[in-house]
């Protein structure tokens, strides 16, 4: 009840957009919200993390125990969403659009749903303000960037 109060966000600006993006998939591909969510919140992360990276870099640190690089601070970030994706991974959760039952051919119509119906004006509203082209790029980071994360979470991983 307290995350959809809004009493955890009075005075921020709150990711939304991730939500919207999500039930794009779901509406398409009968995926379960939270399955969908797994997938596209590190996508959606990846996307927006340039701007505020020092409160994407505060919860790698925070929540997911990384060391924080006060030169680089976009590497403590990426580490953090990488972390939150191995989570995910390794609850059972899918890894990646495919897992969704998700087509890649049918990306434009995604984005154009989520940004174009419901009364939307082409545009989705919160932390980052994003357009059609912007989701289409986030629908394909869910294909492109899961892809590449797994090689690499399974390096880091394995030994």
């Amino acid at each position: 009840m307290m995350a959809h109060n809004n009493s955890c966000g009075v005075g921020r600006s709150q990711d939304w957009n991730s939500h919207q993006i999500e039930h794009e998939l779901s509406a398409l591909y009968d995926c379960a919200h939270g399955a969908g969510l797994a997938v596209t919140m590190p996508a959606v992360f990846h996307y927006v993390m340039e701007h505020d990276v020092m409160r994407f870099a505060q919860v790698a640190v925070r929540v997911w125990g990384c060391q924080m690089d006060f030169a680089h601070p976009e590497v403590t970030a990426r580490e953090g969403i990488e972390r939150l994706r191995a989570f995910l991974i390794s609850i059972g959760m899918p890894k990646n659009f495919s897992e969704l039952g998700a087509k890649e051919e049918d990306i434009p119509k995604l984005a154009d749903m989520a940004c174009n119906v419901n009364g939307e004006d082409g545009k989705l509203y919160g932390f980052v303000t994003l357009n059609e082209e912007d989701c289409i790029k986030i629908y394909q980071a869910m294909v492109l960037i899961c892809s590449v994360f797994i090689i690499s979470l399974d390096k880091r991983f394995s030994a």
